[in-house]
């Protein structure tokens, strides 16, 4: 999926691991459309080079210096308001990668993976989109919605929605891309991310896994009508 934007995708890499550093910076730069703009295995020193860089996508591990495992994507997260987070990791821990996730990573790249894989992950985490197993999204929407209770302004929020902003919507909480929602709606993909732009502003949230949360706890993922 090659990167539509004019400007390259700026990659930051946050690893305490000199060699795997290594290896993913030379995948980076042999990447068209990526730019590596900083690394380190130290949190301190990730902190300054958000601040100094501005990455859009941020490939992390666990094992910063100067953090514990459980704080450092909260860390990340509040130093950076922009930058989207990818957990690059060898952790099989469910719990701490469920909440990896429920602190703010969009994506979960193993270690075991293929080089591939980690370069469409950063395509589309970029993109705005989620690169998580489907069991994780699940077990991460059902410990979310248990915790959350709809509100009024939430039902005033999605009755701003069109029909096919619903629509669009009910899709991407049946698992579809962006490329099926456009062949099944027989739309543009730039139709599609339109329509993304337009729902993620009515309904107050910023990704595509804010959207699925919003959507499975007010329950407009329903597929009948589409």
């Amino acid at each position: 999926m090659p990167n539509l934007n004019k400007d390259p995708i700026r990659i930051a890499i946050f690893d305490n691991h000199a060699l795997v550093r290594a290896g993913i910076r030379l995948l980076i730069n042999n990447q068209p459309g990526m730019e590596l703009v900083g690394e380190t295995g130290n949190l301190s020193e990730g902190l300054e080079i958000i601040a100094s860089q501005d990455p859009d996508v941020i490939l992390l591990e666990l094992n910063l210096v100067g953090q514990s495992e459980f704080d450092v994507v909260p860390c990340l997260v509040k130093g950076s308001e922009r930058a989207r987070l990818i957990l690059v990791t060898g952790i099989n821990d469910s719990q701490v990668l469920h909440k990896a996730v429920e602190d703010g990573v969009m994506g979960v790249v193993f270690k075991t993976q293929p080089p591939e894989t980690l370069i469409k992950s950063i395509q589309k985490v970029h993109a705005g989109e989620a690169w998580l197993e489907r069991s994780m999204i699940a077990n991460v929407l059902n410990r979310r919605t248990r915790n959350h209770t709809p509100i009024d302004p939430e039902k005033e929020s999605i009755a701003q929605l069109s029909e096919r902003e619903m629509q669009v919507i009910r899709l991407i909480g049946q698992g579809y891309k962006n490329k099926k929602i456009s062949t099944k709606l027989c739309i543009s993909e730039t139709t599609v991310r339109h329509h993304l732009t337009s729902i993620y502003s009515k309904l107050g949230v910023s990704d595509r896994l804010e959207l699925l949360v919003f959507a499975h706890r007010n329950d407009l993922v329903n597929p009948t009508n589409i």
